[in-house]
């Protein structure tokens, strides 16, 4: 973003699950491309599916989002920090230092080793990142020229989506480093988002979809966010964030 401001660069290239919700002034995201796939993968040497992990198997996942819904489904599991490019995660896994590792499929998918995916996990079991599976384009917001070269890699429906599920993260403070999960879908004109918050031990949580029209994606977003909140998010975001 410093390049884009100075003139260095006149676009960035982002997975969307990690731009902050709020950009610098005087930048836009005036392109999001068409969604590889959102879910999460489980990957494991050992094992054949999540499902067939014994007691105390340890899981690899730095993200507060995966562990909290891991541990929701499986309590006796051990969650160990994994970080690290995928390359670097996937040798930790070969070297024995886990029984099993979770990441985003779109980047297993991109690098073409989808050959290494044991498991695809529904979203109904692990709620997808805000934006994951997206890739977005920034530049100058007053740069005409380079948002007209760049416009026909916009994907509209995917734009919708992931403005969606941002409004609804921004309404709960969110960032990639909190267990929130939040996956926008189109369907015959109309926006289904599902959200979720849930406690990092997994003992909480607080999950809702709300449908609506593409034409009130904000409030669909922020609307959904409220309902979480009222219902307890609240309380395991403030614990989190203080």
């Amino acid at each position: 973003e410093q390049a884009l401001v100075s003139g260095e660069a006149d676009i960035a290239v982002h997975s969307m699950k990690d731009v902050t919700i709020d950009l610098p002034d005087g930048l836009a995201l005036p392109v999001i491309m068409q969604r590889e796939d959102t879910r999460d993968v489980f990957i494991s040497n050992k094992y054949e599916s999540f499902e067939t992990l014994p007691e105390n198997a340890i899981i690899g996942t730095s993200s507060l989002r995966r562990q909290s819904q891991v541990k929701a489904m499986h309590s006796k599991i051990v969650l160990k920090d994994l970080r690290g490019n995928v390359g670097t995660r996937l040798r930790k896994l070969d070297n024995g230092e886990y029984d099993a590792i979770l990441l985003a499929a779109a980047g297993i998918i991109r690098l073409g080793i989808g050959e290494r995916i044991t498991q695809f996990i529904p979203q109904t079991s692990l709620l997808p990142a805000i934006g994951q599976g997206a890739i977005g384009i920034e530049c100058r917001a007053d740069d005409d020229k380079v948002q007209e070269i760049i416009a026909p890699l916009n994907d509209q429906d995917t734009m919708l989506c992931v403005q969606t599920e941002r409004a609804f993260s921004r309404r709960l403070f969110g960032g990639c480093q909190l267990p929130i999960a939040g996956q926008a879908t189109i369907t015959n004109e109309e926006i289904t988002l599902t959200g979720l918050v849930a406690s990092v031990d997994g003992t909480e949580v607080i999950k809702s979809a709300l449908t609506g029209a593409l034409n009130d994606i904000e409030n669909i977003g922020v609307s959904l966010a409220e309902s979480l909140l009222e219902r307890g998010a609240d309380k395991i975001l403030k614990a989190l964030l203080h």
